[in-house]
């Protein structure tokens, strides 16, 4: 199945070893911050519980969190990478039961030649389902599926006192539902039972529309919202008056066997390959700059309006996995990717201020990404019903000023900022726009009630 070694599963008990302090800066996937943290396998609940007499923890899947989600100054960070393995496979009810190390990656090499997919698919495959249900991704088909609690049946989690137990929407539903989106402040996720989704094939029928400002763009998300499950769209930041929010809107459904022309039909399931592309090395700072960005804008337009009829999930789902740790590309300085959803209600006006606010900013953006969300769940799950945008931000002395301003014009707009890719949110902002952390802070006393998970990012939010 192509997974990793895995560790020894005893019933509801789980062999494994935390090595003895061991120091590491750590950084999510934007390389920013950078904190130095203790760091182990995470192999068994006995040794966890040996670090939590001295530390606190958060658990690290495989740092694909944007920010300080995964990381815990001066305190321990527990790599769950190795709980990659599979437990139970139910194909009448496409029901999965593995480790919440499994990544979706290797979920797909196992799975799509016997015709199944994850439901839910984020950016990237190279997340953890321990850290799908911590940060409760969505993708491309949110405004459909909704986010990854969707497709989750059950988890087993660690507790602080040792407990191991079974969390669902009918056992410990508090527990559950606090979980999604809880950035893995609430236990060690030690197992879980998804459901798949079955398919004939492993395309997409695509259909590219050149969008040339932010009028068109809505009407067209309107036009096709019934007519394709997934849509997102590629905006150029830096447009600015007639053109602003001018890009290209990418819609699509999963293809069936009878779509697809003769030549792919030969092998309708195919697997990705192995990506030999790498950014070897830390770009320099100046590399990104409006001017390389402008140019960047034109390459990444033309190739977004000009897709073939089929194009494979690979493509589809993950392009920027085709080029491994691109995040280098913005130099040592590190970024940020600042992902927010507003309400549809005066979503017009708000787009347009904000995509003035960028392009005037100073601030160079890259790599943004529109969509359409459908109704949310959970206590500080991100998605609800609203437009949602996210910029890549190279770190710089300006964005530090800038980013409060956005803050604030997300949260009159009765927005919020996605948590799991967030690295710069004041507590007092972040309170603000997610009331239901008191709610989610009971659950919390309940089950962790002396706050052994902790994160950078808990407590600059006052979560932990």
């Amino acid at each position: 199945m192509n997974i990793r070694e895995p560790v020894v599963y005893l019933g509801n008990f789980y062999s494994i070893a935390m090595p003895v302090q061991k120091t590491e800066k750590l950084a999510g996937w934007g390389n920013y911050p950078v904190i130095e943290s203790y760091t182990g396998s995470v192999r068994s609940a006995a040794d966890v519980q040996q670090v939590l007499e001295q530390y606190t923890l958060v658990p690290r899947g495989l740092g694909r969190s944007y920010g300080d989600q995964a990381v815990n100054a001066q305190n321990y960070v527990g790599d769950c990478t190795h709980m990659n393995y599979f437990l139970d496979w139910n194909e009448a009810e496409g029901i999965l039961e593995c480790g919440a190390g499994a990544s979706l990656e290797e979920i797909i090499t196992a799975f799509a030649p016997k015709g199944w997919l994850p439901m839910i698919c984020p950016g990237t495959k190279f997340v953890t389902i321990g850290g799908a249900i911590a940060n409760d991704i969505h993708g491309k088909a949110h405004h459909t599926d909704g986010s990854f609690v969707n497709c989750v049946v059950s988890f087993t989690i660690l507790l602080a006192d040792g407990s191991i137990v079974t969390a669902s929407r009918d056992e410990r539903p508090d527990l559950f539902w606090a979980n999604f989106g809880g950035l893995g402040l609430l236990g060690v996720i030690l197992t879980a039972r998804i459901k798949l989704r079955k398919i004939e094939t492993t395309y997409f029928k695509q259909k590219s529309l050149k969008i040339k400002n932010l009028d068109h763009m809505l009407e067209a998300l309107d036009t096709y919202d019934h007519e394709y499950n997934y849509s997102v769209a590629w905006i150029d930041a830096l447009a600015k008056g007639a053109n602003t929010g001018s890009g290209v809107l990418t819609l699509g459904n999963a293809a069936k066997l009878a779509d697809l022309p003769e030549k792919l039909k030969a092998a309708p399931l195919k697997l990705h390959p192995t990506s030999k592309l790498a950014v070897p090395f830390y770009m320099p700072n100046f590399t990104l700059n409006n001017f390389t960005v402008r140019i960047l804008n034109k390459v990444i337009g033309f190739v977004q309006n000009s897709p073939k009829e089929f194009i494979h999930y690979e493509k589809f789902f993950f392009p920027l996995d085709a080029i491994n740790n691109w995040n280098r590309g913005y130099g040592k300085r590190g970024f940020i990717q600042y992902q927010f959803v507003i309400p549809e209600t005066n979503g017009k006006q708000v787009l347009t201020e904000i995509l003035n606010m960028i392009a005037d900013s100073g601030c160079t953006p890259f790599l943004n990404v529109f969509k359409k969300m459908g109704d949310g769940q959970g206590l500080l799950s991100f998605p609800f019903k609203g437009y949602t945008l996210a910029i890549d931000f190279p770190v710089t002395k300006k964005l530090f000023e800038f980013t409060p301003k956005l803050d604030a014009k997300v949260l009159h707009a009765g927005g919020r900022l996605y948590l799991g890719k967030d690295a710069l949110l004041a507590e007092g902002m972040f309170k603000a726009m997610y009331p239901q952390y008191a709610e989610w802070k009971e659950v919390k006393q309940k089950y962790d009630p002396q706050t052994k998970f902790s994160s950078n990012i808990g407590r600059r939010l006052g979560l932990s």
